[in-house]
């Protein structure tokens, strides 16, 4: 058990050493042993447990993905129990998912997915799968409850998960200039509120 426990760790910060240096210094520029020092483990151990630089970049930002995902599900917790205030806590919601989309590791994989993508083109779907697919599946799975509780007029809690993820997201890449112009809150709640209200006039429960 101490030696598996061992070997997931040391993977686990194989992963994350080399997310850090493929995020600071691409693809090209990025040298296993630099992973491997950022990693704190030596130069054979990353090839132990990834065959090629190609192959540790794909798994870098799969586990990158999984974990940014991880984050914006937990951010939906507040739909189970919203109360009487749907519209507030759509926006704790909303703002909170704006948030995260815009911290320092989420800029960081979408750099990456702009950058490498035309060399890389299975990389797409790696993580959209790990993250924004089934984002929108646990999106729609709450809307779903609000709907039949009578709170939403969800009869596609797909299409309307869709939205309120195009409302929110849409205007942050033009604004945030594709992740490379930090915002203010007060700028991150003003987009949530607009969003909301947008979704709530489409889909609000009558």
């Amino acid at each position: 058990m101490t030696t598996t426990r061992g070997r997931i760790d040391k993977r686990q910060a194989i992963l994350e050493g080399a997310f850090t240096v493929f995020a600071r210094e691409g693809y090209a520029q990025a040298c296993v042993q630099s992973i491997a020092r950022e990693a704190g483990v030596a130069k054979p151990t990353v090839y132990n447990h990834m065959t090629d630089k190609a192959t540790l970049f794909r798994h870098a930002l799969e586990a990158a993905a999984r974990g940014i995902l991880e984050q914006r599900i937990a951010a939906l917790e507040p739909l189970a129990a919203t109360g009487d205030d749907l519209r507030g806590t759509l926006e704790e919601v909303a703002h909170t998912l704006l948030r995260l989309h815009t911290d320092g590791r989420s800029c960081a994989l979408r750099r990456l997915l702009y950058s490498e993508v035309t060399h890389f083109p299975d990389i797409l779907d790696i993580v959209r799968e790990s993250g924004p697919d089934r984002l929108n599946q646990a999106l729609a799975d709450r809307l779903a409850r609000l709907a039949l509780a009578g709170r939403l007029r969800a009869a596609d809690p797909d299409l309307a998960a869709e939205q309120f993820l195009a409302l929110l997201l849409g205007p942050l890449e033009a604004r945030t200039q594709l992740g490379t112009r930090q915002l203010e809150d007060v700028e991150l709640r003003t987009m949530a509120v607009a969003a909301v209200d947008a979704f709530v006039r489409a889909w609000g429960g009558q």
